[in-house]
């Protein structure tokens, strides 16, 4: 069989049963381990049979709901590659842009100082507490989650990109509470999304992506409003704070926000579609 057989085979598969057609040139191009390029290059040729079998249960797998991420173990974020597996929320552009946004604002609030502090909250996969680490060396990084085998994760993620973090298991903002420390900036992409939601959300999503990282309550903010209720007693006078929120959140989230820290410039900010997905604080007290 030809490569572009076999992708064919696997669009025509995937489309019959209601999932992405192209998601059989990621998973091929993972198989054969080859980059984009060298894949489209490679289309008329022979392809290997265990190579095929392994595309074939890959293809299966997403057909029964399983994403590609967590299939070929991994995902782009910020142009590096993370690690994921279904302890982990799998890394999604949004969050790029929150990653992206904190670090211009961090040079607006605070010019030039130097190792900042910084804590990620819930950090997953890490890949925002790493991201931040790797394009502003000087930082330093502490990233909290509940859950160990998320923290190992993310443990793994840093030292395969050469990431000095700190790692800290606890819920929210405890554990750093209990350390006594302050920082200079908090930033997290909290679980926003109201319960009632399970309803019509893609059972990819739902059915492998963990709860824990999904799911906050009736209308979602129950993280927001346990963050917001402790940041005061984390945060050092000059402050940034960042926060992914849910499409249609943000107002809610400013107004917690504004009722914390009275003095804070609060900004609600639209992703690259258009949809209000963050909200940062910059506190001064």
């Amino acid at each position: 069989m030809k490569v572009y057989e076999a992708l064919h085979w696997a669009s025509s598969f995937l489309k019959e049963k209601s999932r992405d057609e192209n998601a059989g040139e990621l998973l091929l191009q993972h198989y054969m381990g080859m980059n984009r390029a060298s894949f489209l290059a490679s289309l008329r040729d022979e392809l290997d049979a265990n190579v095929f079998e392994d595309f074939k249960k890959g293809v299966f797998l997403h057909a029964e709901g399983k994403p590609i991420q967590y299939i070929i173990g991994y995902e782009e974020f910020y142009g590096r590659s993370f690690q994921v597996n279904e302890d982990v929320l799998i890394p999604r552009p949004e969050t790029e842009e929150l990653v992206f946004g904190a670090l211009k604002r961090m040079d607006r609030l605070f010019g030039e100082r130097k190792a900042l502090e910084i804590a990620d909250i819930g950090t997953g996969s890490g890949a925002i507490a790493i991201t931040l680490k790797l394009e502003k060396t000087d930082l330093q990084v502490t990233a909290t989650d509940i859950y160990e085998p998320t923290l190992a994760l993310a443990a793994e993620n840093a030292k395969a990109l050469g990431a000095d973090i700190q790692f800290v298991e606890g819920d929210l903002l405890e554990p750093l509470m209990t350390s006594g420390k302050k920082f200079d900036v908090v930033i997290s992409n909290p679980p926003y999304i109201p319960i009632r939601d399970m309803e019509w959300m893609s059972e990819v999503v739902w059915e492998h992506e963990p709860h824990r990282a999904l799911f906050a309550g009736t209308d979602g903010l129950d993280i927001y409003k346990r963050l917001i209720e402790s940041l005061p007693e984390v945060l050092k006078n000059e402050a940034l704070v960042g926060f992914e929120v849910g499409a249609g959140q943000s107002r809610a989230v400013a107004e917690l926000l504004e009722q914390a820290f009275p003095q804070a410039d609060i900004e609600i900010v639209h992703d690259i579609n258009g949809k209000d997905r963050i909200v940062f604080a910059a506190i001064r007290c």
